[in-house]
């Protein structure tokens, strides 16, 4: 093949690189499927971090991987943070990108046995196919053709591959915020949506615990000198659901409520634990203010409440600068035959962090799959070489800021 100029990357030149790797895409894919790597099954997944690890030292990438630290006591995979410098400085146009795909699923040991990869037409089946093991292969593969055809320039290429995404990556987000300081442009290769669409945007999370004091005293015989936090807690319950609809793209959710111990004494103690989703900063920060507020005015008297805030994972925001990225890959779809659209989802993934940074950031690029986190979930291998050329063609062109 002749290897193409770079104007020609943005519109389908690199498609029959992608076309002529798909055999292998495909066997390389059962073999990952077949891997048991749930988030708890650290064994497993080092066993992808080894097959990444290999891929990307055959690309010249120096690989650094390391055991994170656990989170609550619980044994996690390593961290893969893969670098490659290129020839074209950022003073000259050069562009540092980062790629990052997650080498963990959410399925237990056993599950690739019980049901294992197979292909039913253009249909790929089997646990993690998805999510995410197409789209980490998608940006290996997407590398590699670029090396193959000889194409795109720019200062620094960073891959990333985490251990614990499905599980909040409470072990890998130091490193992933570490690895997204400094970079133009970062690339998130969750697969796309069941429609195709790539994904603009992310709803950042915050949770927040309740924390209810009463009074005690003996249900019979004084109630009267007893404080119910139960019943406050109930009152906060109908509160902070009713926070709902006060702003745009936000949810509140109370999802757990705990409270007393015994039938006979007036409830001296409740706990919430409340959730609460938003597609800004601002709306979390506003949710926050509102809880609060709410929390400083207990309805039953003599009882007491505070909010602590859990854990925060920011907002990928739909930013301009996020749109103008589309933009270039709408560009470059349009090449490959493709109407790409950008949807919204209230999932996070890892993607959040590197934006929460202020990084622009795309989601969704690897093939179209679904039914992620079930026993049908899915891959459309039909779309395999148009989704690794554009992904390809995408990392060229963000890589020179001279094309934009």
């Amino acid at each position: 093949m002749t290897a193409p100029s770079r104007e020609q990357l943005h519109t389908n030149e690199l498609l029959p690189y992608a076309e002529a790797r798909l055999e292998g895409y495909l066997a390389d894919l059962a073999g990952l499927v077949a891997i048991d790597s749930g988030s708890y099954s650290p064994a497993g997944v080092n066993r992808m971090a080894d097959w990444t690890q290999s891929r990307l030292l055959r690309l010249g990438f120096d690989v650094e991987r390391f055991a994170p630290d656990p989170p609550h006591g619980h044994p996690v995979g390593d961290v893969i943070l893969a670098r490659k410098l290129g020839d074209l400085p950022v003073e000259q146009g050069g562009r540092r990108l980062l790629l990052v795909a997650h080498l963990d699923t959410v399925f237990d040991d056993g599950t690739a046995a019980a049901t294992p990869f197979h292909l039913d037409g253009h249909t790929a089946r089997g646990p993690g196919v998805s999510d995410d093991k197409a789209g980490l292969l998608a940006g290996i593969t997407a590398l590699e053709i670029l090396e193959e055809a000889r194409a795109g320039q720019y200062a620094e290429l960073v891959f990333l591959a985490t251990p614990d995404e499905e599980i909040g990556s409470p072990a890998s987000r130091p490193v992933t915020e570490a690895a997204a300081r400094g970079v133009h442009f970062a690339l998130a290769l969750e697969c796309a949506r069941e429609n195709g669409d790539l994904v603009v945007a992310r709803k950042g999370v915050a949770d927040f615990r309740v924390s209810v004091t009463g009074r005690a005293a003996h249900a019979g015989i004084e109630p009267e000198r007893g404080a119910n936090a139960a019943l406050t807690a109930a009152h906060l319950v109908v509160a902070l659901q009713s926070l709902n609809g006060h702003w745009d793209d936000v949810t509140v959710n109370v999802g757990v409520v705990r409270a007393g111990s015994r039938t006979n004494i007036v409830c001296p103690e409740a706990e919430l634990r409340v959730e609460v989703r938003s597609a800004t900063a601002a709306g979390l920060a506003a949710a926050h203010r509102a809880i609060e507020s709410a929390v400083a005015r207990p309805a039953v008297s003599g009882t007491t409440a505070t909010v602590e805030q859990l854990d925060l994972c920011p907002p990928m925001e739909d930013t301009p600068a996020s749109r103008r990225v589309f933009d270039r890959a709408r560009r470059i779809a349009a090449g490959l035959g493709i109407n790409l659209g950008g949807a919204a989802t209230g999932g996070v993934g890892d993607a959040n962090f590197i934006a929460g940074l202020g990084v622009p950031t795309l989601d969704g690029l690897g093939p179209v799959g679904g039914a992620d986190h079930t026993p049908e979930e899915w891959l459309d291998t039909s779309t395999v070489p148009a989704r690794v050329a554009l992904l390809a063609s995408l990392i060229a062109d963000l890589g020179d800021s001279r094309t934009g």
